[in-house]
């Protein structure tokens, strides 16, 4: 690991806690439409995504399975192997920090007001299709032309289609055991569980299918 350990240590905790105002300054303010309200939803799940990965790393720094850790504490009392020197100690570590931060500028403090009016005004790309309005209406289009040219289902009009999709136990059982059947169920699942992401990103998807029945 890298000599600046201990300060890669501090800049994770302080990013943790950044993040963590973050959301809750971006909470404390109320989206005046559904579609800000859908910007503020994916830019907290963004920086929830962050707060994971950056606590992914801070835990394996402190499981400390080569030691790194350990040696960066015992050379801050000027342990090294040659011996003990608390001054060479202090400002070789010194010199290091201030390489750290010179290779990593994003790791320096910077103005918070600042930070705060950028980042809460960021609008996360999210792709809809035309038809779905910013997430207001679900596209089965490719569903349904799937659907139509099937062996499995009989030609229906559009509205006919969005009535039935979810509706399974209208085809019989042996038209299921097909394979053709099977690969549209997995892209209408695929389908659903991407609107649902994008829609409610918030949402704790694994929760939800662990409560489903099967």
């Amino acid at each position: 690991m890298s000599s600046t350990l201990l300060e890669v240590t501090r800049a994770g905790h302080e990013e943790v806690e950044r993040l963590e105002r973050l959301i809750v300054k971006d909470f404390q303010n109320e989206p005046a439409s559904s579609k800000d309200r859908l910007f503020q939803s994916h830019r907290v799940r963004n920086m929830i995504d962050q707060i994971t990965t950056t606590s992914i790393k801070l835990v394996e720094i402190y499981e400390d399975k080569d030691n790194a850790r350990k040696d960066d504490i015992a050379a801050l009392g000027g342990q090294t192997a040659t011996g003990t020197n608390v001054f060479s100690a202090f400002y070789d570590r010194l010199k290091e920090i201030r390489e750290y931060h010179r290779r990593h500028p994003a790791a320096r403090v910077v103005d918070a007001n600042e930070e705060h009016e950028e980042l809460l005004k960021e609008e996360p790309r999210i792709e809809f299709t035309g038809e779905e309005a910013m997430g207001r209406y679900l596209d089965m289009h490719e569903l349904y032309n799937e659907y139509i040219n099937s062996k499995f289902a009989e030609p229906i009009e559009y509205s006919a289609y969005l009535d039935v999709f979810a509706q399974p136990h209208k085809i019989s059982r042996k038209l299921k055991l097909t394979r053709q059947y099977r690969e549209y169920l997995e892209k209408l699942l695929e389908h659903l569980i991407y609107f649902f992401e994008r829609t409610e990103p918030l949402q704790d998807l694994e929760r939800i299918f662990s409560k489903v029945c099967v």
